[in-house]
């Protein structure tokens, strides 16, 4: 066994060990779910950065800037930078206040019950398959650092998330985001060393790019791609489960917002890292065929066994972070708002024992999913899109104003999907995303004004004012 893979495992053993450890302080479900909702401003702020940056914002963002200069960071980091930064300005607060304890309570208290499930059945499949995604990725990692076949990889790689997420619920994952954060930003901090010395450094480097390729809303798109490009991570992803179980865990809104803005600036300026790396890389590596290649290529050409172990290591705990927490995120909206309503009264135990059995599940046909290489990315292009307006769009009405109740939520949900539907798979539109926001707009608005015509359609039972979402609690 080579010294890498021996590395690899050592961290991974450190993983398990950490999960295992802190699942002995496991007592009721909020302690599974959000970490007793204890979080302090460090923890918080390196667990919002790790589950954000996923392998795709090293190997992605690097590639894609490397094809299109700065502009094609819009997404990664920029997008989701912008994405964390906004929650923690306006949003954050308001959500903690509220004394939830996943996203989907939200839609029950200010919807109805049967739009909390509807929410849940759009989000968890999301979660599940881009943790396959990631499963896959990391199965890859081990197997082209060893002689392991790639199905053997996956199933190692599935078993060590699986196990420790199974243990430690959300508090296992904060701590091992604090030391995959770590681990994340000493791997690509040493490859970036290594490359800015063999450009000549940071001004060298920066002074023989073509100034062109330093325009961050260049390109040859037309005005309304560039808005659909920024508009995907900014608001397709604000309200994701991962991020606000952070937010949620957070042990006062003070630290849910400062979370928030710390983990977004960590996010925005460890991106950098390799969108440095892939401006740098046209002059070191021009006229690659697969853009994605360069950061990998460059790792092998510069970095010694030791260091490029510290890489890998960056790359899987870029991995890792991402998948524990969409598992984390899907057990707990099935467990807590789709299995545990029909239960009735069930003690602490049962509701950890509940939330367990559903990581299991999840984590199992994630690796089902993992296996189907040919089929995950896919999956995840359709997943990114399955409803994200529309969540975007309920939540944003229902959070600051009183208008509209379930049905305006139902018909924003659906015929945002519809939306997307149409403009992707029938007209082949280039900015589908933009269109699923729109219908979701206008569905809302519309059935909104219906149910104040016909009060007896606004008259679900969980349905509340928009001030009044939380019961007692008050919003911001």
């Amino acid at each position: 066994m080579n010294g890498i893979l021996l590395g690899i495992f050592a961290y991974i053993l450190v993983q398990l060990f950490i999960g295992i450890v802190l699942s002995k302080r496991i007592r009721d479900e909020s302690d599974y779910l959000l970490a007793g909702r204890s979080l302090g401003l460090g923890f918080g702020s390196f667990t919002v950065f790790a589950t954000w940056f996923g392998a795709e914002t090293c190997v992605g963002a690097a590639g894609s800037v490397y094809k299109s200069g700065l502009s094609g960071g819009s997404a990664d980091p920029f997008g989701y930078a912008a994405c964390l930064l906004l929650m923690g300005l306006l949003f954050a607060g308001t959500l903690w206040r509220m004394r939830l304890t996943t996203l989907a309570d939200l839609f029950r208290q200010r919807y109805s019950p049967g739009v909390e499930k509807l929410v849940v059945l759009m989000l968890a499949p999301t979660s599940v398959i881009w943790a396959a995604a990631q499963i896959r990725a990391f199965g890859q990692v081990i197997s082209a650092s060893s002689s392991f076949e790639v199905d053997l990889a996956i199933t190692l790689a599935a078993g060590v998330v699986i196990v420790y997420t199974v243990y430690g619920g959300l508090l296992a994952d904060v701590y091992t985001d604090f030391v995959q954060g770590i681990a994340l930003i000493v791997g690509l901090g040493m490859l970036y060393y290594v490359i800015m010395d063999a450009n000549g450094g940071l001004a060298a480097t920066v002074n023989a790019i073509d100034p062109a390729r330093l325009n961050i809303f260049g390109g040859d798109k037309p005005p309304l791609e560039r808005l659909e490009a920024w508009a995907i991570p900014v608001t397709g992803s604000l309200f994701a489960q991962e991020l606000v179980s952070r937010v949620l865990a957070s042990r006062s809104s003070a630290v849910a917002r400062g979370a928030c803005l710390w983990g977004g600036g960590i996010y925005l300026a460890v991106g950098l890292l390799p969108v440095l790396i892939g401006l740098a890389g046209m002059r070191l590596m021009p006229g690659l065929d697969d853009p994605e290649q360069i950061l990998p290529k460059l790792a092998q050409q510069h970095l010694s066994e030791f260091v490029y172990i510290l890489f890998a290591g960056a790359l899987i705990s870029a991995i890792l972070s991402t998948v524990d927490s969409a598992l984390l995120a899907a057990a707990a909206l099935t467990s807590h708002n789709l299995i545990l309503p029909m239960a009735g009264q069930v003690s602490e135990v049962a509701k950890v024992r509940v939330a367990r059995v559903a990581v299991v599940i999840y984590g199992l046909i994630a690796y089902l999913l993992a296996l189907q290489s040919e089929g995950v990315h896919d999956l995840v292009e359709q997943a990114s899109a399955f409803g994200g307006a529309g969540v975007f769009v309920v939540i944003l009405f229902g959070l600051y104003t009183s208008h509209g109740a379930h049905h305006s939520a139902y018909a924003a949900l659906l015929l945002g999907i519809l939306g997307w539907l149409l403009a992707d798979k029938a007209f082949g539109l280039s900015t589908p995303y933009l269109v699923s926001l729109v219908f979701a707009v206008l569905a809302y608005l519309f059935v909104g004004l219906l149910e104040r015509w016909k009060p007896t359609w606004s008259s679900a039972p969980s349905a509340a004012s928009a001030r009044g979402v939380g019961g007692n609690e008050t919003p911001d």
